[in-house]
């Protein structure tokens, strides 16, 4: 206790602060150190998106994606296109909207997925706009539903899924991630029914999917949406002198009600890869080791009709007449196939050098001389397929494309920004496409560009360069260069 109390009082003392002398004032107080200033948060990884957990294990949750990908573009145009009613334009510079996008996908229970996408293509001053929008063809574009799913997994090998889907056969590309694509677009050879038997390369029907072991399937059974309404046996001819006589070239059915039957099965040696949703990656930027070797299909029963040069009927007909059933028609199978193969992977991981490579082989059936002209983003106005930048996009006859690129060395553009250059090649012969001579004209579009990757695929700026075929003149078929700048933000 004694000890207690010396602790105790020496303690007091110590605590007691002197008086100054007489006559000073007292020093002053040392003045508390500043607080630290904050650090600044380190940027977090983009990783699965705007991604919501319901769960604390993150096996229940809700994500959100979307993206913007906008053009500037200087296209020389083809022949005899008009840019206005009565206004010829040999050519412009635009800008546009080419995708604007929405995904919502939610896992409330590991066995159940539903997804919803939303989102509109393709909008510039002169296209893409409402149907019936009079006061401007480009305006109030239709924001519509691109898929709209609900799937269930029975098993590690099988997942069935219904509605309106994406799992398309064919090819990988005809199922590929807009967000990743290597080159500035796809080419939309690998869509060859888009917007006619199926709503922007998405199908009403039910699929089924898996994967075992390195093998991943995919396979689907849909409806064909009706296509070509104004189209009659007439349409499949030309008049002349009252008499009317069938081209021999084919035309979407109108009349096509048979189920479609499509699948896409690959086969991946190196690492597997992502197949929750039915996007197949365009370039992994290096973050993969991926070889994939896939082939698919299509076929539509009687999805296309023709009359032959032989058919000849009278030119009119009276009003109450069933033209399906007064003019004979020929009836053609939709059989369409295509093998590709893909290779993605580091180089040297040091400098995180990347290689991507893609091919693939497509041959379409689909009716006698068929040809289907398409340009994205067209900047021609009317209705001639040829205009604007409009190219020969499908029909009977092959394709082959093959694309490049090549992930350049960290710091080549800067700390943080990494540039990939990139050539890509298509070439399609169609027999529809014949000069005077009978030659069939082959088409050749020629891309190269490069992608400024400022932070991935999350925000990339592309400039591609673009020599396009114009086959207004199928006897002198002339190439027009096309040059564009595209922004995306994908988040």
């Amino acid at each position: 206790m004694t000890l207690s109390a010396v602790l105790a009082a020496a303690t007091a003392s110590a605590q007691v602060v002197p008086p100054p002398p007489a006559g000073q004032n007292p020093p002053p107080a040392e003045q508390a150190p500043p607080p630290p200033a904050p650090k600044p948060a380190a940027p977090v990884p983009y990783g699965a998106g705007m991604k919501v957990n319901l769960s604390p294990d993150g096996s229940k949750y809700l994500r959100f994606m979307t993206w913007h990908q906008v053009y500037v573009r200087y296209n020389e145009n083809n022949t005899n296109t008009l840019r206005a009613p009565n206004k010829p334009q040999h050519s412009q510079i635009d800008f546009g909207l080419r995708r604007s996008r929405l995904v919502i996908l939610a896992q409330l229970n590991p066995r159940f997925l539903i997804y919803t996408h939303f989102g509109i293509n393709n909008q510039n001053a002169v296209s893409g706009g409402a149907p019936g929008e009079t006061t401007g063809p480009g305006k109030k574009p239709q924001f519509f539903i691109h898929e709209a799913v609900t799937e269930y997994k029975v098993n590690k090998y099988l997942n069935l899924g219904a509605g309106l889907h994406y799992y398309n056969g064919i090819s990988r590309l005809t199922s590929a991630s807009t967000t990743s694509i290597l080159t500035m677009d796809l080419p939309l050879t690998n869509f060859p029914t888009i917007d006619q038997t199926d709503q922007f390369a998405r199908w009403f029907g039910i699929y089924a999917k898996g994967r075992i072991g390195k093998f991943d399937y995919r396979m689907a059974i849909d409806d064909p949406f009706l296509t070509n309404q104004a189209s009659t046996p007439l349409n499949l001819g030309t008049t002349a002198a009252g008499v009317n006589t069938g081209t021999n070239i084919a035309q979407y059915n109108p009349q096509n009600t048979k189920h479609v039957y499509q699948g896409y099965f690959n086969y991946n040696f190196l690492e597997p890869e992502a197949s929750v949703l039915p996007y197949f990656q365009g370039t992994y930027l290096g973050t993969k080791r991926v070889l994939s070797i896939g082939a698919g299909f299509l076929y539509n029963k009687d999805a296309m009709y023709s009359r032959s040069t032989t058919s000849v009927v009278p030119s009119t007909f009276p009003a109450a007449t069933d033209l399906f059933a007064a003019v004979p028609t020929r009836k053609h199978d939709m059989k369409m196939y295509g093998v590709d193969v893909f290779y993605d992977a580091p180089i040297d991981t040091a400098s995180r050098t990347a290689l991507t490579v893609y091919g693939v082989y497509y041959n379409y059936s689909m009716g006698p001389n068929y040809v289907r002209f398409v340009g994205a983003e067209n900047p021609g106005f009317g209705t001639v397929a040829t205009r604007g930048n409009a190219v020969p996009q499908s029909g009977t006859g092959s394709s082959e494309y093959l694309q490049l690129g090549f992930l350049l060395p960290k710091q080549t553009f800067g700390p943080k920004a990494r540039l990939q250059p990139y050539v890509a090649y298509l070439h399609s012969s169609y027999e529809g496409l014949r000069d005077a001579s009978g030659e069939r004209k082959g088409v050749n579009i020629y891309d190269a560009g490069v992608n400024l990757l400022l932070d991935g695929h999350n925000a990339k700026v592309t400039l591609n360069y673009r020599a396009r075929p114009d086959f207004t003149n199928v006897n002198s078929v002339n190439y027009r260069p096309e040059i564009s700048l595209q922004t995306q933000v994908f988040l």
